[in-house]
């Protein structure tokens, strides 16, 4: 009871305590709020002040932390922005000043087209040396035949030496003269050329149809010269993409007008494939040949214990050779057998066996390194390999995949690899050391595993003939099914427009004209097969390439071209002049004719591509207002109409939806991602462009023929040559003249007829034939009735050529007939001692 009374006492005074001071923050409410901020804001601070002492003990820590964490955020949009496809807004917006073109920029672009036309110089450069080196051979071919002096082959060999040691320089200065000084009148003919050349290049289908209407060995010619030289070689993306655009044309052209069964694709040599192939083994596409195939052909060759042999007969006397050495007596076994015959001995079947164990073990080194490259393959010809298999498919639906892929193998495999397997040294494959080659069983070797691959990419098994072989067809399935994805993910690219963000607008917001360098001859070539084949490629009367040709008019000559004062019109040599001229190569600014005016409209995707390339400070603000347009908010929205006023971008046209957000980081990708890659690239290929001269062996060969001269005792030139290749000087006494009557060489068959003049008046005319200084050199004189006429000179190495390219009958004095082969005769016989 006790307890009890002291509990309800306790709790009555804490309750009535509880109330009390319940009444007490009642009523000073104000008081106590007061204190409460106080003493909460007295506790912050002194947390505060605390951290910020913490802080500053650990700033150079604070401060890594910090930069590590938004480097990392921005290597994650930066990432974003050039790997995804659909980056968000607000990434883009961060790096859409990056779009700006600053001083940099512009001297990149100055670097860059300095480096294009330093490869499109040198790729010439180095297909006029192998023309050059093929006239050498023919040179020197032509020499040991005819036993002539060799002063003719030094000088061209001077000539070549000269082009290789320094700068490949033009054959004269008439593109900073005769071009710049034209009249008005010149001056638009030049630029009507200009506007040609940029329609021609930019529209496929004209050249496409060009090439098809001349016979095939002037369409590859043609394509040699004057096509890729158009496209400079594809050396920037821009050509590159209008070059695919090209092949493409041309080979659907080819297909649709020329195919008519699936296999004349791979029986055949179609124009086109042949021209892609030849382009993509160039500079562009050797050093992805190297890459691909250079270790495991080296390992091949290197590999001294390979011995690859599958030819059962060949087997059999190697193993029958190795019987007589071994034992010094002669094989009682028949020495000539069949393939049959010889696999009926054990040793032949096991030596045979351990070639198929061999071939199989490195075709499947060779196989791996293909299959695991595919992006080593140039895109170019991955792009065509799948217009090529589109194609087909569109003229033959009924034909199944594997029949397609086969075709595209075709393409990949055996016309761009194969040859380069075989034989690696002629594809600049491997480097071979000066005087080294590849041996007869290393190519053996090489040629084994091509002929696998080669079955195995058409999926052809072994039979017939190679019957002995069979043991290997089911590699061969295997091999081919491999094959068979390989080609299928090959075709698996993007288009063109995508893989260069490029369209039709693109050339008319680029700051700089494209620039083609082009020589005169090709310019007038191009322009008089347009002339030729006009009806063709360019049905419709309207079509603007018959405009640009009626206002060029005729096909002009070299010297009409250069305009007056170009060549001295008594110049003796004025034809050979002209020759050089012609040669000259000149920068055409290529323009289009046909620019969208003012007025006309042009769609959003337009606007889309121009607003980032301007080159001007308002560029970065066009794409900025671009963005705004698609969450305007605030002042912003205010200062849009005036930057969209200074772009000429119409309110409610060309507004840039999120769904084409995508198009400025790609554009941006292209500008600051690749752009480095390119340049890179472009650097790589001005190195492969490199030609190397084989000077030393050309030295070598021409020391030899020397020799070989002075031992054959041919002393009757009027000056003798050294060893050393220098000639004595000149002033030597000349020979006496030659002198025929007319009739007198009509008796020898020398001469065959004058033109205007009867045979029984050729014993009025006579031929007095007299060597000059210049050895080599003749100059003949003519006169009737003892008065002298007209005097020409000929030139024995001239003569040799014509006989070396068939040219039975020439003419002298623009009226004489005489037989080439009867001259050079008679010139030999008279001043050579033969």
């Amino acid at each position: 009871m006790e307890d009890s009374s002291q509990a309800f006492w306790k709790g009555h005074k804490q309750r009535k305590n509880y109330l009390l001071r319940q009444k007490l923050f009642t009523e000073n409410v104000d008081s106590v709020v007061k204190i409460q901020s106080w003493y909460r804001m007295a506790t912050a601070r002194k947390n505060y002040l605390s951290r910020l002492q913490y802080f500053k003990d650990h700033n150079n820590e604070i401060v890594k932390i910090q930069s590590l964490m938004r480097a990392s955020k921005a290597r994650d949009d930066y990432k974003t922005l050039v790997g995804s496809e659909n980056p968000p807004l607000t990434v883009i917006r961060k790096f859409v000043y990056l779009l700006d073109q600053s001083d940099l920029d512009f001297q990149e672009e100055l670097e860059v087209a300095r480096l294009r036309e330093e490869v499109v110089t040198k790729i010439r450069a180095n297909q006029q040396l192998e023309k050059d080196l093929n006239l050498m051979d023919i040179k020197i071919g032509l020499l040991v035949k005819n036993r002539i002096t060799l002063e003719d082959v030094i000088s061209h060999s001077k000539k070549l030496n000269k082009k290789k040691g320094g700068e490949m320089e033009r054959l004269n200065n008439t593109d900073n003269q005769g071009i710049k000084s034209l009249s008005k009148e010149r001056r638009k003919t030049l630029e009507t050329y200009q506007q040609l050349f940029y329609l021609l290049q930019t529209n496929p289908l004209y050249l496409a149809k060009l090439i098809f209407q001349m016979p095939q060995n002037k369409s590859t010619k043609f394509m040699d010269t004057v096509i890729f030289t158009l496209y400079n070689y594809a050396s920037n993306q821009r050509e590159e993409f209008l070059l695919l655009k090209l092949f493409k044309a041309a080979l659907e052209e080819e297909i649709k007008s020329k195919v008519d069964q699936v296999q004349e694709i791979v029986t055949g040599n179609p124009t086109v494939i042949k021209m892609v192939v030849s382009f993509n083994r160039g500079a562009r596409g050797q050093n992805t040949l190297r890459q691909l195939l250079a270790p495991v052909v080296r390992e091949i060759i290197e590999d001294k214990s390979l011995i690859i042999n599958t030819n059962p007969v060949e087997v059999y006397k190697a193993w029958v050779n190795q019987l007589e050495t071994q034992t010094g007596e002669a094989s009682k076994l028949p020495y000539d057998v069949t393939t049959e015959q010889a696999l009926t001995h054990p040793e032949v079947k096991n030596k045979l066996e351990a070639s198929i164990e061999n071939l199989r073990r490195v075709t499947d080194k060779v196989l791996i390194s293909i299959i695991s490259s595919l992006e080593l393959l140039p895109y170019g010809l991955r792009y065509i390999a799948k217009v090529l298999k589109n194609s087909i498919h569109e003229k033959f639906p009924d034909a199944s995949e594997d029949e397609l892929l086969k075709i595209v193998g075709n393409l990949l495999y055996y016309r761009y690899m194969n040859p380069a397997i075989v034989a690696p040294d002629g594809f600049d494959i491997i480097d071979m050391t000066a005087g080294g080659q590849i041996n007869s069983d290393q190519r053996r070797n090489l040629g084994s595993v091509a002929k696998v691959l080669q079955h195995a990419a058409s999926n052809k098994l072994f039979e017939g003939e190679n019957e002995h072989l069979s043991s290997m067809n089911n590699y061969l399935s295997e091999t081919y099914q491999e094959f068979r994805k390989y080609f299928k993910e090959a075709c698996n690219v993007l288009e063109p427009e995508e893989k260069f963000n490029m369209d039709k607008y693109t050339d008319l917001v680029t700051v700089s004209k494209p620039v083609i360098y082009i020589s005169i001859e090709e310019i007038i070539n191009t322009h008089s097969l347009l002339l030729e084949h006009q009806d063709v490629i360019a049905a419709e009367k309207s079509d603007s390439l018959n405009e640009l040709l009626e206002s060029l008019g005729e096909v002009p000559t070299v010297e009409s071209f250069l305009g007056e004062g170009a060549v001295d019109p008594n110049d003796p040599n004025k034809e050979n002049t002209l020759n050089q001229l012609s040669k000259t190569e000149i920068s055409l600014y290529l323009t289009s004719k046909y620019d969208i005016g003012d007025g006309e409209a042009v769609d959003g995707r337009s606007l889309m591509i121009k607003n980032p390339r301007i080159k001007n400070e308002n560029s970065s603000r066009a794409v900025t207002a671009q963005l705004m347009l698609v969450h305007p908010s605030g002042p912003k929205a205010y200062a849009l109409q005036y930057i969209l006023h200074s772009q000429h971008i119409p309110v409610g046209a060309g507004q840039v939806s999120s769904a084409q957000l995508p198009s400025v980081a790609s554009d941006y990708r292209v500008r600051h991602v690749e752009s480095t890659a390119f340049m890179t690239g472009v650097q790589s290929l001005l190195k492969s462009c490199q030609f190397r001269f084989p000077k030393l062996a050309m030295d070598s060969l021409i020391s030899d023929i020397l020799e070989q001269q002075v031992k054959t005792n041919i002393r009757n030139t009027r000056r003798s040559i050294k060893l050393d290749g220098k000639a004595e000087p000149k002033g030597t006494k000349r020979a006496k003249p030659v002198r025929y009557t007319a009739a007198k060489l009509h008796e020898k068959g020398v001469l065959l007829g004058i033109d205007d003049l009867q045979t029984n008046q050729f014993k009025n005319v006579t031929f007095d034939i007299m060597a000059t200084e210049d050895v080599g050199i003749f100059d003949v004189r003519s006169k009737f009735l003892g008065v002298e006429m007209e005097k020409v000179q000929l030139n024995i190495q001239d003569l040799l050529e014509m006989q070396y390219e068939g040219v039975a009958v020439m003419k002298m004095f623009d009226k004489v007939k005489v037989n080439v082969n009867l001259l050079i005769y008679l010139l030999n016989k008279k001043f050579y001692g033969k």
